[in-house]
């Protein structure tokens, strides 16, 4: 009697580390094309469903967002962040994911209830920007999850789930909100703050950032908050309650806060009442 031995050759994904079976041409988690050894094809934005070739002028002050689509290739956005297109670049509005997850992401975490998919018929470029002065960044999503302040997200691979995420009390007390964006996938995302982005790498360490200037955090990353020093400090010093960040990840930082600039605008905008 004789054996047959079937070898099957498994390869990994560079670009998330999934297996996949020996001869397929691409990723079956993230859709990544593959090499005859599992070695990702160097041209990364070739993918139709992430990689995109795009470019951030103006930083960081008055930044700009310009992706070069392929023919058939998409990008989703936040309603009104659009500034140019292609005439090839055709629009399509839906709540994305349906009216619940719509909903909360319009009333609870800062976002508009519609989305906007742009797909190109031929190669086209377009063009995004956020609605305050400030920076453009980007964040490779390779399967974890990030969480965004109301307000942060721009735009991102269809591929990509936005969802909204509970902060509970600490939320209601801090200048955050009591919900955070929470988003998970596969491809490409791009998130604006107001002012630069400062980003910092926390290996099981803590650091303390005001509320008002915390943007985004990748999972890992925990929060509480905290009052700043003593209930004198905390009342008159200006600063009130800070958040104690820790755990391992990634942390964006903006280096200005939207509060601060209300405050040191209110005195020169007018009561309402006419010359």
């Amino acid at each position: 009697m004789y054996s047959i031995f079937v070898v099957i050759t498994m390869v990994f994904c560079v670009n998330c580390g999934s297996k996949n079976a020996g001869g397929g041409q691409f990723c079956t988690s993230c859709g990544t094309k593959l090499g005859s050894e599992g070695q990702k094809v160097p041209d990364f934005a070739d993918t139709k469903s992430q990689g995109y070739k795009y470019e951030i002028n103006d930083r960081p002050v008055f930044s700009t967002l310009d992706v070069n689509l392929e023919s058939g290739q998409s990008i989703m956005a936040e309603a009104g962040a659009m500034v140019t297109m292609s005439s090839n670049i055709s629009i399509k509005t839906e709540m994305k994911g349906g009216f619940g997850k719509a909903f909360k992401r319009g009333m609870l975490g800062g976002e508009s209830l519609y989305m906007n998919t742009f797909t190109s018929q031929g190669p086209g470029t377009i063009s995004f920007a956020p609605g305050y002065p400030g920076d453009i960044n980007y964040i490779k999503m390779t399967g974890e999850t990030w969480f965004l302040q109301g307000g942060a997200y721009m735009c991102c691979s269809p591929e990509i789930t936005i969802d909204t995420q509970f902060q509970g009390l600490k939320g209601l007390v801090s200048r955050e909100g009591m919900f955070f964006l929470k988003v998970d996938g596969f491809g490409d995302l791009f998130i604006s703050s107001y002012g630069a982005i400062v980003e910092k790498e926390l290996k099981g360490e803590s650091t303390k950032v005001d509320t008002g200037h915390l943007v985004a955090f990748s999972s890992g990353i925990n929060y509480n908050i905290e009052k700043v020093g003593g209930w004198k400090s905390t009342i008159l010093s200006g600063e009130g309650l800070i958040a104690n960040v820790s755990g391992t990840g990634k942390l964006l930082i903006q280096t200005r806060a939207p509060q601060a600039f209300g405050k040191w605008i209110s005195p020169y905008v007018s009561s309402g009442s006419s010359r």
